[in-house]
């Protein structure tokens, strides 16, 4: 099965032959889905252009910490640090490796290095004597130690004619690699997970209906991500315009919140857990019509009943092995109106959300949210991407499980 990398990457590249590897090595980041930004040192360049691996990455590579056109301008290694979820550097130079391993900081790389929160990887490429070098076994006893991941080399045929190890690992192994120490011990792998999404349409005629503004983002965030993770995903979506061709996810479309209900409810039973992000209709009209209304002068009378609440249904019937996972959209008193549902609706993990906060709720590419679980504080999170949020909920429900 196809693996994915939902993951903001930097990637070093260092001087070495390996370097160009580094364009299959691009591609294939942005393949599983990662964003790549790419960091050259200046000895670099002598092995591969930054222009194959800006087109192939769609963002400009960096080499240097100044701009040095007179404008004052630079490249903020704190924050390319910060942006990442993680640092791949591959090929690493035995010159490198020797630099990280002593806090050296003479170029953008290695100040992104120093500035780094998130998982370090590297990829070793040097020759067959410089790998096996006291030195650079020292260096690499280190930089382990310190929770750098170490990604080969293997054996080979190397630059200098010689056979033996210190050949950078293919492209495909480092990928799988990063992959697998990321997200291949998640708690998620192999687990049964529901998530709907979206609005639902309650007709009022074959024309109208009643909804709301959900696009459906989040939940589709959320499924996409729990599938990177390696869970199996039954995505149940309103009438959304996304599409989601990930492996591990398995959509059922549905419009109105009775399907919706439905789909749902067939499902649950065998779910690990249930995140029910979907933004379902209250209220549905009692009688929809066969035909068109016409507009009338005097107005238009509509009787509305309430459509079944389907996070009650499964808080109700949640089985002791599942974890639920609900979400709440207030405008005023936000928190104690989603510690009220949190309890009434038997729920391990609520997700609130206001509109008063700029940037959260429907139709947003951000969103800003406070996870809420019973005996413990609220957990509020900063405005973020909803993929972001996607990777804080699942985090959390990992806790959970």
């Amino acid at each position: 099965m196809e693996r994915f990398l939902n993951r903001k990457v930097l990637l070093g590249v260092t001087g070495g032959i390996a370097a160009y590897k580094c364009a299959a090595l691009v591609r294939l980041l942005v393949k599983a889905g990662a964003d790549v930004q790419v960091v050259m040192t200046p000895a670099a360049h002598d092995f591969i252009t930054p222009l194959t691996l800006a087109t192939l990455s769609k963002r400009p590579v960096l080499t240097d910490l100044f701009i040095r056109d007179g404008s004052g301008q630079w490249n903020d290694h704190v924050h390319l640090a910060r942006w990442a979820d993680v640092l791949l550097i591959a090929p690493a130079s035995a010159n490198t490796l020797g630099k990280m391993a002593h806090g050296q900081c003479d170029n953008l790389l290695l100040a992104c290095c120093l500035s780094a929160a998130c998982p370090v990887f590297v990829a070793p490429a040097m020759d067959l004597e410089m790998w096996k070098d006291a030195s650079t076994k020292d260096n690499i006893t280190l930089l382990k130690k310190r929770g750098v991941g170490i990604i080969g080399p293997e054996s080979g045929e190397l630059a200098s004619g010689l056979t033996g190890e210190g050949r950078m690992s293919e492209p495909e192994g480092i990928v799988d690699a990063v992959i697998t120490a990321m997200i291949g011990a998640s708690k998620l792998a192999g687990k049964r997970i529901l998530v709907s999404a979206g609005p639902t349409q309650e007709a009022l005629d074959p024309v109208r209906y009643i909804g709301n503004r959900s696009s459906g983002k989040m939940g589709f965030a959320i499924a996409e991500e729990a599938a990177a993770r390696g869970a199996q995903v039954q995505l149940v979506a309103g009438p959304v315009s996304l599409k989601t061709d990930h492996p591990g996810i398995e959509r059922t479309d549905v419009v109105s919140a009775a399907e919706m209900a439905a789909a749902c409810k067939a499902r649950a039973p065998q779910c690990h857990a249930v995140i029910m992000s979907a933004a379902v209709a209250d209220y549905r009209p009692a009688r929809a019509a066969q035909s068109k209304v016409k507009k009338k002068d005097s107005g238009l009378d509509m009787e509305l009943e309430p459509t079944e609440d389907i996070l009650a249904w499964m808080g109700a019937h949640k089985p002791d092995h599942q974890r639920l996972v609900g979400f709440a959209l207030e405008t005023d008193n936000e928190l104690e109106h989603a510690l009220g549902k949190l309890k009434r609706k038997n729920l391990d993990l609520l997700v609130l959300n206001s509109l008063r906060d700029a940037g959260a709720g429907f139709g947003t590419d951000t969103n800003k949210v406070t996870l809420l679980a019973p005996g413990t504080d609220p957990q509020e999170l900063p405005l973020m991407s909803k993929a972001e949020v996607a990777r804080a909920i699942l985090d959390r429900l990992e806790e959970l499980m």
